[in-house]
C-alpha cells in the first residue's frame, strides 16, 4: 500500500542529457534514471537539461528514459540560479533555495523520498546498507564514494570515447576487480560462514577433519564454486524480501559449532561491497553495462582479466526488480561468454601490511622536527589581529541568530559567539555589497546565518554534506525570514558558482585544504579557522607538506608529527604542552599559507581573540595578490 506524505514538498530533479553523442546520456544521468525506475519513484518532476538542441522528438537518447516517465526538456539558461551554481544531477525544492547536488547525495535522496511514499519498500531501504551509510561520506575520505562518483563513471566514459576501444582496461575497473577479491566482511557473518562449512562438508568428496574442510580437487571445481556461491546469493536475496525469512531454530551440528571462527571458510563477494545489494551496485550497473556494450563482439582478452566483474554482472540480474528497471531504461543485459571458476577471495598480504606498520610510526616528539625547520629559517609567525575588538551586539540580535538556538550549553555558546565575532568581523572588512559569500562545511549554519543577517546586501551560500545540519539551518533562516541565503547539500566540489569570499569555521582536517583550493580556483578571498589537525593525511588530491619550502625540509612522516601534536591544545592539558601544540598549529598553517602564496595570494595566519574561545583558535586569511589584505 502506498503512503502519501501530505507535508511533502514538490521537488524538481535536474539531469543532464548531453553525453558524448546523441546516442548516450552521461553516466550520472543514466544511474539516476535507473534508480528512479528501480524505486518506481513518482516523487519528482524530472527536468532534462541540454546544452545543445537535443530537444527534438527523434533523438535516440530517449531510450534511456524509464517507460512512462513525464519530463520537461529545458536549456541551461532556464535553470534556477542555485542549480546553475552546481554540477548535475541536482534536486531543488519548490522556492529554489534548498538544493541537493552530486550523484551520491541525489541518489540517497531519491531513496529517502521513495521510503516516505512507501515505507514497505524494504528492498529500497536495504540499498543504504548497514547503518544506512552507503555512499554517505564524501569522495575525499571514502574509497567507495570516490569509485562510484568519480573514478569509474569517468573511466568508462573516457573508454567509450575512443573509436576502436583497443586501449587497455581502465585502471578504475581493474581496481574494482581487485576489490572483489578481498575477503567479505559483513555484520554477524559467523552463522553464514558455518552454513557454508556445512554445505562444503555435505558435498561429494568433501570431509571434515579437525575442524577443516578437505575437498577432492578432481570433483568438478566449477560445481563447487557454483554451490558455494549459491549460498551467499540466497542470503543476499533473502535480505531484500518484503517479509523476513525466518531461519531454523537449530544451532547446527555440534561438529560445525565447535569449529573456530578463524578456521571457517571466507565468504565470496556476491555484490560490490560484499554480500548484499546496495546503492553501490546501482551505480555500477549502468557503468559496467556501457563498458561491456562498448567492447562489441570482439572483446579480445579484456573480459578474461575481469572474471569477478563478469560474475557480479550475472549476480545483479538475479535481484528482483533489476531486470524490470533495466529494461525500462533501455539496458538490455548481454550474454557473456562462459567463464571458468572465478578466483577465490585473497586475504590481504600480511607481509606488506606489516612492512607498512613498521615504517609508519615516527619515534620522537615534535621538537626535532621543529628544530629542523628552525635551522632552515622556518618558524611559526602569527600576524596581529586587524579587528580583535570587533564584536556583534548579540543581545540585540533575534534569538534564531544566536548559536544558543543550536541547543548548546551556555559556556559553549559564549565561546561560539566569540569565534563568530572573529570571522564575521574579518568578512565585514573584506566584503562589498552584492558579493557572494560561501560558508563551506557550514554545519548547522552558525556562521552563515550571522553573515546573512548582518550583511543583508550580500548573497550567502551554505554548503554542507549532512542533511540534518542543513535542515536545522534552513529552519532557523525561515524563522528569521532571511531571503539572501541558499542551502546546498553537497560535497564542496559540486559547487561551481562564482563567489568572492569563502569562509569555514573549524573545517576538519583536509577540509581546510579543500576550501582553500576551491577559493584559489575561484580567485576568492578566504577566512578559515582550521580544526582536527590530527586527521590530516595524504589523499588523492592533496599531499603534505603543501608548500615547496616545507617539502625541501620535511618528509611526509615528519609533517604528520606536527599535525598530530597540533591537536594537543585542549585546555585541560599542561601549559607547556599546549604551547608546543600551538606552535605546531602555526607551522602547519604556515605551510598552507606558503602554498597559497605560491598561487598568487597574500596570506596571514593569526589567532582568534580571545584565544580562550577555542583550543583550535588559528585563523588563516588570504586574498588574491591584486587585492589589499587588511
Amino acid at each position: 500500500m502506498k503512503h502519501t506524505n501530505s507535508n511533502s514538498i514538490e521537488e524538481c530533479l535536474y539531469l543532464a542529457v548531453s553525453g558524448q553523442s546523441e546516442e548516450t546520456v552521461p553516466l550520472h544521468t543514466s544511474i539516476a534514471l535507473f534508480l528512479l525506475s528501480y524505486c518506481e519513484s513518482k516523487s519528482f518532476r524530472v527536468c532534462l537539461v541540454s546544452a545543445t538542441s537535443l530537444a527534438g522528438e527523434g533523438h535516440s537518447w530517449r531510450q534511456w528514459l524509464p517507460e512512462g516517465m513525464d519530463f520537461r526538456m529545458i536549456s541551461m539558461q532556464e535553470l534556477p540560479q542555485v542549480i546553475r551554481s552546481c554540477r548535475l544531477p541536482a534536486v531543488v525544492e519548490e522556492g529554489g533555495r534548498y538544493c541537493r547536488a552530486g550523484l551520491a547525495v541525489v541518489l540517497r535522496h531519491i531513496i529517502k523520498r521513495t521510503l516516505e511514499a512507501d515505507p514497505c519498500r524494504k528492498d529500497v531501504a536495504e540499498l543504504l546498507g548497514f547503518k544506512k551509510t552507503c555512499l554517505k561520506a564524501c569522495a575525499e575520505v571514502s574509497e567507495w564514494t570516490r569509485l562510484c562518483e568519480l573514478s569509474i563513471p569517468s573511466a568508462v566514459e573516457d573508454f567509450c570515447r575512443q573509436p576502436d576501444h583497443q586501449s587497455e582496461i581502465p585502471t578504475a575497473l581493474l581496481h574494482l576487480e581487485k576489490k572483489l577479491r578481498e575477503p567479505v566482511r559483513v555484520h554477524n557473518d559467523d552463522k553464514i560462514r558455518r552454513q557454508k562449512l556445512q554445505q562444503k562438508k555435505d558435498m561429494p568428496g568433501a570431509g571434515l577433519q579437525g575442524g577443516s574442510v578437505e575437498c577432492n580437487p578432481e570433483e568438478g571445481a566449477a560445481e563447487d564454486l557454483q554451490s558455494s556461491d549459491q549460498l551467499e546469493l540466497q542470503a543476499a536475496l533473502a535480505k531484500l524480501s518484503v517479509e523476513e525469512v525466518q531461519s531454523a531454530a537449530t544451532r547446527g551440528p555440534p561438529h560445525i559449532r565447535k569449529v573456530k571462527t578463524t578456521e571457517l571458510p571466507s565468504l565470496e563477494h556476491v555484490f560490490a561491497e560484499g554480500l548484499y545489494f546496495t546503492l553501490t551496485d546501482v551505480v555500477l550497473l549502468p557503468c559496467l553495462h556501457q563498458f561491456l556494450v562498448s567492447l562489441g563482439q570482439q572483446p579480445g582478452g579484456m573480459l578474461e582479466r575481469l572474471p569477478l566483474l563478469q560474475r557480479w554482472y550475472l549476480h545483479i540480474q538475479e535481484v528482483p526488480g533489476v531486470r524490470r528497471a533495466a529494461r525500462s531504461c533501455g539496458i538490455h543485459f548481454l550474454s557473456l561468454p562462459e567463464q571458468g571458476p572465478a578466483p577465490s577471495s585473497e586475504p590481504q598480504n600480511p607481509t606488506n601490511h606489516e612492512e607498512e606498520k613498521a615504517v609508519a610510526p615516527f619515534i620522537g616528539g615534535p621538537r626535532p622536527t621543529m628544530t629542523k625547520l628552525k635551522d632552515n629559517g622556518i618558524e611559526a609567525v602569527y600576524s596581529p589581529h586587524p579587528c580583535s575588538s570587533w564584536a556583534l551586539d548579540w543581545d540585540s540580535l533575534p534569538a534564531a541568530v544566536n548559536p544558543t538556538e543550536g541547543k548548546m550549553s551556555n559556556d559553549r555558546a559564549l565561546r561560539k559567539r566569540q569565534q563568530l565575532n572573529n570571522l564575521v568581523g574579518m568578512v565585514t572588512k573584506l566584503a562589498q555589497p552584492g558579493e557572494t559569500v560561501v560558508d563551506f562545511c557550514s554545519g548547522g549554519g552558525h556562521l552563515g546565518i550571522v553573515l546573512a543577517h548582518t550583511l543583508p546586501a550580500m548573497q550567502v551560500v551554505l554548503i554542507e554534506n549532512k542533511e540534518e545540519s542543513l535542515v536545522r539551518a534552513k529552519n532557523r533562516c525561515d524563522e528569521l525570514g532571511l531571503n539572501n541565503i541558499w542551502f546546498i547539500q553537497a560535497n564542496l566540489d559540486y559547487f561551481t558558482g562564482p563567489f568572492k569570499i569563502g569562509v569555514a569555521l573549524h573545517a576538519c582536517g583536509v577540509a581546510t585544504d579543500m576550501v582553500m583550493e576551491h577559493c584559489i580556483k575561484a580567485q576568492a578571498a578566504f577566512v578559515i579557522s582550521p580544526c582536527c589537525y590530527g586527521f590530516i593525511q595524504n589523499t588523492v588530491k592533496f599531499t603534505f607538506p603543501r608548500s615547496q619550502q616545507f617539502m625541501d625540509v620535511l618528509s611526509y612522516k615528519e609533517h604528520m608529527v606536527l599535525c598530530r601534536f597540533a591537536d594537543q591544545t585542549e585546555f585541560q592539558l599542561p601549559a607547556d604542552r599546549r604551547l608546543i601544540g600551538k606552535q605546531c598549529m602555526g607551522l602547519v598553517d604556515l605551510d598552507r599559507a606558503q602554498a597559497a602564496e605560491r598561487n598568487g595570494y597574500s596570506v596571514k595566519v593569526m589567532s582568534m581573540e580571545p584565544e580562550s574561545c577555542s583550543p583550535k583558535n588559528n585563523m588563516v586569511v588570504g586574498v588574491p595578490a591584486d587585492c589589499e589584505l587588511i
